[in-house]
């Protein structure tokens, strides 16, 4: 925890610029800034899922592709069969 203490004759704009100095420095705001967003790691059957969701789409589009019927119309569709 990081302590600033006002020192004699120090205005609060200069206390609030040692303070934040002091908080760059120390690296606490890039750790906060990383920690964020993070997510919790998904489990391994899901990623499993993912992954064979991912390859069914994918040969569903090489499919489509070679018989030059592919559009995002069809893209969608694709989904929604998926999905069911």
């Amino acid at each position: 925890m990081i302590q600033v203490r006002k020192k004699d004759k120090e205005n609060a704009e200069s206390l609030i610029r040692r303070f934040s100095r002091r908080i760059q420095q120390s690296g606490v705001l890039m750790q906060a800034r990383k920690t964020r967003f993070q997510s919790d790691k998904k489990s391994k059957r899901k990623q499993r899922d993912e992954a064979l969701y991912k390859v069914k789409i994918r040969k569903e589009i090489n499919k489509l592709k070679k018989i030059d019927r592919f559009d995002n119309e069809a893209l969608k569709n694709i989904k929604k069969r998926m999905n069911k």
